[in-house]
């Protein structure tokens, strides 16, 4: 099956911080998150990385699971403590791939397939759940003020 029949059966659009994604579970029950919002307790998506793209360093409010499904090995790469901190998804256990991660909440992160080829097919769920208020974009200026060791990365995973 190729990549355009995954993103075509999944029905899986554009993401806007890179990839396809279409949203799978929204809980029914709502939950008092920070302030007084009210988010849903839990979302699910697919997630679908090809080739070059990237995942671009973003962060949200709630934490995040990752969960491998198929493809190329998918580097999730978080900034904690000022340093890179990079989590290989994938099955090969061996190779220190694991099939699932967790992103905690207001971490900057990003993602690739590790080596630039083929697709990775994840799913990715939040609790509380996920609205785009809570989603920020990276600014490559501001995020390598942040991080001017990591000014490289931070280049190659922002627009």
């Amino acid at each position: 099956m190729t990549t355009p029949d995954i993103i075509r059966l999944l029905q899986l659009v554009p993401h806007p911080e890179g990839g396809y994604y279409r949203e799978t579970y929204r809980s029914s029950q709502t939950i008092g998150a920070a302030g007084s919002e009210t988010r849903n307790v839990s979302t699910a998506i697919y997630y679908l990385l090809e080739g070059q793209d990237k995942s671009h360093f973003h962060r949200i409010k709630s934490d995040e699971l990752w969960f491998f499904h198929q493809g190329q090995p998918l580097e999730i790469i978080l900034l904690l403590d000022g340093q890179a901190t990079i989590v290989t998804l994938g099955n090969d256990f061996a190779a220190a791939e694991v099939p699932q991660a967790t992103i905690p909440a207001n971490t900057w992160f990003a993602a690739r397939v590790k080596h630039g080829t083929g697709y990775a097919l994840v799913s990715c769920t939040v609790a509380p759940g996920f609205d785009f208020a809570d989603f920020e974009l990276a600014n490559r200026e501001g995020l390598t003020v942040e991080f001017p060791q990591l000014a490289g990365l931070v280049g190659e995973l922002t627009r």
